[in-house]
């Protein structure tokens, strides 16, 4: 079977930047590389975006749609950051972890990977892939997420192994949420190029669950102290704020700046997008996105 045939017929749209602009937005202020999953194309303007973020299900994607992603990333002067998440957006078609976790080690999902990943070596524009995010996660949202460390490692390692034989100048994100324990879960150097984490602030929970709002270093401090042990550099791979005009001010006036004492943090990509699962205790789903994202 072919590369092309293996995805025949699948025709989900891809979850990247689409070449339709909707208001335009700029990026927060400050020297530190900013990249943004922006699907509905509000920072298609911005010079000052140099990361280009894409979604995408290894069931469900239609396959020209990579080359157009490749071909605005490289209109645009950046490079792409590819999160390729191990199961179908049909939630009703979903698999368990168990049934995933067995297609993983006997080899059922390895065309999945190598096709994506086949076509990720035509681009023109560099590739960073980021497999499986966010494993250490106990909300119950992933099917990849809170397995035994080493069932995990085993999967990440098998995919990275499939997809470098196919696109052999990608390089990989290991992308924890950035919670205590995730070193169980570190494959080791020799899978990993760059640490990912994820960073949002809800102001409404932060004040209801917390007692206290909190900054974007706040947040971020402990994730990157945790992140930055392995000696690799670091990325804010999924960032998001919402809160009150002042709130939102204040991360927005931060998140490229804020960086004192973090040397190894070389960049942040913003989640500019509502979220698609529920935030817990009741708060639904948030907005991210810029201009949405103030709440009155």
């Amino acid at each position: 079977m072919t590369h092309q045939q293996a995805l025949k017929g699948v025709l989900w749209p891809l979850a990247g930047s689409l070449l339709y602009a909707s208001a335009a937005f700029a990026a927060p202020p400050g020297d530190l590389p900013f990249g943004v999953y922006d699907p509905n194309g509000a920072f298609s303007d911005d010079d000052d975006v140099a990361i280009e973020h894409l979604f995408l299900p290894w069931e469900d994607v239609a396959l020209p749609s990579l080359y157009d992603a490749d071909s605005y990333a490289v209109e645009r002067g950046r490079s792409i950051l590819v999160t390729i998440e191990p199961w179908t957006w049909t939630r009703d078609e979903r698999n368990t972890p168990e049934i995933l976790m067995a297609g993983i080690q006997d080899g059922t999902y390895d065309t999945n990977m190598a096709t994506i990943c086949a076509v990720l070596d035509d681009f023109e524009s560099p590739v960073t892939v980021r497999w499986g995010h966010e494993m250490e996660d106990e909300s119950g949202q992933f099917i990849w997420a809170n397995w035994e460390p080493q069932t995990y490692i085993d999967a990440y390692r098998k995919m990275v192994d499939v997809c470098r034989a196919e696109a052999g100048n990608a390089e990989f994100m290991w992308s924890p949420m950035g919670e205590e324990g995730l070193e169980d879960y570190y494959p080791g150097d020799d899978y990993v190029d760059v640490v990912g984490l994820s960073v949002f602030g809800l102001q409404p929970w932060e004040q209801q669950i917390l007692g206290e709002e909190r900054t974007f270093r706040e947040v971020l401090e402990p994730r990157y102290e945790r992140a930055v042990q392995f000696g690799k550099p670091v990325v804010v791979a999924e960032l998001g704020y919402s809160g009150d005009a002042e709130y939102v001010e204040q991360w927005t006036q931060d998140v490229r700046q804020d960086i004192e004492g973090m040397p190894e943090l070389v960049a942040v990509v913003y989640f500019n997008q509502q979220e698609v699962y529920p935030w817990p205790d009741g708060f639904g789903l948030p907005d991210w996105q810029f201009g949405n994202n103030i709440l009155e």
